[in-house]
């Protein structure tokens, strides 16, 4: 009672102590040359208090009410600009930087509205902007930006607590992704890899204040994707004073830090800590997860031509088992005799150069990223001997990054060109044995791999006929010296169209279509059989994609868009396991390690579909996104025959809404519904022979009946309510995040456990050689309920 007193009081306090004098600071200049500009009108979007920059550039708003707002600028000689979503509060005041181009030509026919929807002249299909108040507002994502992700069109989203990035019937290894325009390989704790996915992102989202996701038309500067890429612009440190925001969340209290660094710099600093280990173990789970990251952004302004901003971002993971459950279940059996204990760090430096001319200018980009991996799993995780070892892990990958990238604008023209140069060292020592063809095979081998990668590329766009018709025409080529089939840009040419055409000011026609490459994981580049690198000699490709896009987009007002796009995706040279005859793009969303094993770049597949969107994002502080999406999913078999990849959920629907209400109460809703996905059961016969179920503590997939059955679909509703309190020098913020209300059962492949008998012996049948094996009905989900609060000052 105690308990519940307390919580009602953080969301009753009286509202007498609120203060209302929230202020943003902001600047207006160009988007090229970078010049500020004077005299520009800029309004709070949706009211009618309004200003204009002063000789600087500069603006400010005062009096403001806490919350979220854009901030819409217009001048004459420009197109209308709005800017991200920023919160206001009385304890600090944010900036802004607005960024305007230039108008070609005075629009007669056509009039050009400032809508929060981004769409640009490269990707006028398949963009979707996510502004801050979305990622802070969104029930059942916890503020995890992966999770909020997958609430958007074309995005599966599972219900395993993974963050999985699974776009348009492609797998978790098909996503890039960028800070700032520094590329991060790895944005999830405990991270698979050769995929993506893990199940807790380590971006802090109290440092983002946009992220644009693309699911098709990728911009020719931005490679090595097959189906999406995320940029996630990250906010910059208050100029004026110092300021700290604290949260304590589901699974991790945070700490970040801001202000300014002499007049011309300014810095953004976290880190958190996770405390599930405590609460696993108190649940009696059987694993035992604990991590720890930070995150920093430093921005120094030379002068108005001269910019540098450093980033960083670092995580550091420890999976561990809980063997300390007394009378284990069956379900707690399973997960103990298959996870193994696993060790991860990673981080990301880099820094981003900006130098602006009158018509142009000019990026330099640098990183370093590394990932060190290490696991090892015991048969009964029976430690005393080394005999018992069956797996033994470790495996380092280190990318160092240069990237330089122009860009200009003149009559009417929109021209980016550049070329990148990658340095990468993956070394790998691992010990563990497979069942093959009824016999176990020992996998022991050490690679010490270095590539070096290079690119060019160039991207050339211009609106026509009024600026009705906008087109944009991109190039890039990738090759690398890992091989001789690789090392030739022209085999790896990827040119790429787009088109977007105004029916009037509210409709418009949109297409895009282009050839993708990207680079199998570097687990498939460096895996060795006999001292040998197998997949090298086996004449390994890039994997390629081609895309078809169709879309018709409708917004009869800025604040309200419905859209909808027919898409079609052609894969080939996609690596197809040699041993197991199964394409590796029904991988990447589990645990471990994908790609390390002998392939054939043989694999073609195709994903295809149609996607409808309405989103509305008002001033008043309504938010709605229902999306649904139709999609098929298919690679082929060892024999050439297309069947149902992994990925094909045939429906997916997402419906998320939230509102502000008053006395800054605010409630959500989001309702996800993802079709039966294929599965492929398990091989009692060959899991039940003693010594391949030693060899990896578990049971073995049929193949031979890939994907052959299916789940029954997956749905459920999450809701949050949040209370904020702004205060003259202090802004504190309460939420409850109920994930799973009406306690949906997702159904998941059974689990396999070898019969025991009284003692706790196992069974055996046939001198021995086999064991009893108990095939038990499994179910995931549970009401998930989570208080939140922050405090900022």
């Amino acid at each position: 009672m105690r308990k519940v007193g307390l919580i009602l009081l953080l969301f009753g306090l009286p509202i007498c102590i609120l203060a209302q004098n929230a202020a943003v600071t902001g600047k207006v200049v160009d988007a090229v040359s970078n010049e500020p500009l004077p005299f520009v009108n800029v309004l709070v979007s949706g009211t009618s208090n309004g200003t204009v920059t002063d000789e600087t550039g500069h603006f400010e708003f005062r009096n403001l009410t806490p919350g979220f707002i854009r901030i819409e600028a217009s001048f004459v000689g420009y197109k209308k600009a709005i800017s991200s979503e920023v919160e206001v509060n009385n304890s600090s005041a944010p900036f802004v930087e607005i960024l305007l181009e230039k108008s070609v030509s005075e629009l007669d026919e056509v009039t050009v509205t400032a809508s929060p929807f981004r769409k640009t002249i490269e990707s006028p299909v398949s963009l979707r902007s996510i502004g801050i108040g979305e990622i802070e507002k969104s029930p059942g994502a916890n503020r995890d930006i992966s999770k909020i992700i997958q609430s958007f069109p074309g995005v599966q989203s599972t219900p395993a607590f993974r963050n999985d990035i699974i776009i348009r019937g492609g797998g978790p290894s098909e996503s890039r992704f960028y800070l700032d325009g520094v590329e991060v390989p790895f944005i999830n704790h405990f991270a698979t890899q050769g995929a993506s996915g893990g199940p807790v992102g380590i971006l802090n989202a109290d440092f983002i204040r946009e992220v644009n996701y693309y699911s098709g038309a990728f911009p020719a500067n931005r490679g090595n994707a097959l189906s999406g890429v995320m940029e996630f612009y990250q906010i910059d440190g208050n100029e004026e004073k110092l300021n700290f925001h604290g949260t304590l969340g589901a699974s991790e209290i945070a700490a970040t830090l801001d202000g300014p660094i002499g007049e011309k710099t300014n810095f953004v600093v976290s880190i958190r800590q996770s405390y599930l280990q405590f609460l696993f173990s108190a649940l009696e789970l059987p694993f035992l997860p604990t991590f720890t990251d930070m995150q920093f952004k430093v921005r120094t302004r030379f002068d108005k031509k001269n910019e540098l901003t450093l980033i960083g971002l670092g995580a550091n993971d420890l999976f561990e088992l809980n063997e300390d459950i007394e009378d284990p279940d069956d379900e707690q059996k399973y997960i103990l005799s298959e996870i193994p204990v696993n060790k991860q760090w990673s981080y990301t430096v880099g820094a981003v150069y900006k130098h602006y001319r009158d018509n142009s200018y000019q990026t330099f980009v640098a990183s370093r990223s590394h990932l060190d991996n290490n696991a090892y799993k015991y048969l009964d995780n029976d430690e005393s001997s080394e005999e018992n070892k069956i797996l033994d892990y470790d495996s380092q990958e280190a990318e160092n990054k240069f990237r330089f990238e122009n860009t200009s604008r003149m009559e009417g023209f929109k021209l980016n060109f550049g070329a990148n140069l990658d340095f990468v060292s993956y070394k790998n020592s691992s010990q563990f044995r497979r069942f093959y063809e009824g016999q176990p095979v020992d996998v022991s081998y050490n690679t010490n791999l270095n590539l070096v990668k290079y690119g060019l590329f160039a991207q050339l766009s211009k609106s026509v006929f009024s600026e009705r018709l906008a087109l944009s025409l991109g190039v890039r080529a990738d090759a690398n010296n890992y091989s001789s089939s690789m090392k030739n840009l022209l085999d790896q040419f990827s040119p790429r169209f787009s088109a977007s055409y105004s029916l009037s000011d509210q409709w418009s026609l949109n297409f895009n279509t282009g050839r993708y490459y990207q680079l199998p994981a570097y687990t498939t580049l460096g895996y060795k059989e006999n001292d040998v690198l197998v997949n090298k000699a086996n004449n390994l490709k890039y994997i390629a994609v081609d895309h078809l896009i169709g879309g018709l987009e409708y917004r009869p007002r800025p604040t309200l868009q419905l859209s909808g796009e027919a898409f079609w995706k052609g894969y080939s040279q996609y690596p197809f396991s040699v041993n197991d005859q199964v394409s590796l793009a029904n991988l990447g969303a589990d645990y471990g390690v994908v790609g390390d094993e002998e392939v054939t770049s043989t694999s073609e597949g195709r994903a295809y579909g149609a996607e409808f969107q309405a989103r509305i994002n008002s001033t008043d502080g309504f938010n709605f996104n229902l999306s649904y999406t139709l999609v098929r999913s298919e690679f082929n078999d060892g024999e050439g025959a297309y069947i149902p990849s992994s990925w094909d959920a045939k429906h997916l629907i997402t419906l998320t809404t939230t509102k502000d209400l008053k006395r800054n109460w605010r409630v959500g809703a989001r309702w996800r519904f993802v079709g039966g996905l294929p599965y492929t059961p398990w091989d009692i016969e060959k899991s039940s022979m003693v010594e391949a179920w030693n060899l990896q503590g578990g049971p073995y997939y049929d193949y031979t009946q890939l994907n052959a059955k299916r789940f029954d679909p997956f749905h459920q509703l999450d809701i949050r309510v949040d209370k904020s309190y702004y205060f003259e020098k202090l802004t504190a913020k309460f939420y409850i995040d109920i994930q799973n209300l009406y306690n949906f059962q997702a159904q998941e492949n059974d689990i396999v456990v070898r019969a025991e008998d009284a003692n706790g012996n196992f069974l055996t049948t046939d001198n021995g050689t086999r064991y009893v094996l108990n095939e038990i009905e499994s179910k995931s989900g549970t009401v998930l309920p989570t208080i939140g609060i922050i405090i900022e000052f």
